[in-house]
């Protein structure tokens, strides 16, 4: 799953959570929302450990460069 689907799951759960205030027979919609937005939760904090493994994050990088002493040659 990747960054954006968590986001989405992350905010359609908040909508469902907070912002809709209707009843369905046999299903509590609060508690669906509070599912997707943990869902999605851990899929943007593995989204982000796994992005940060594989490199994704910028390293510094150092060239070194060394000099022969011409007199040695």
């Amino acid at each position: 799953m990747g960054l954006g689907i968590s986001l989405f799951l992350f905010a359609v759960g908040a909508i469902l959570a907070f912002a809709v205030n209707a009843t369905v027979s046999g299903l509590d919609i609060v508690t669906v929302g509070w599912i997707l937005m943990i869902v999605g939760g851990l899929g943007v904090l593995f989204s982000v450990i796994f992005w940060s493994t594989w490199g994704g994050l910028p390293t510094r990088r150092t060239t070194t460069y060394v000099e022969r002493d011409r007199e040695l040659l």
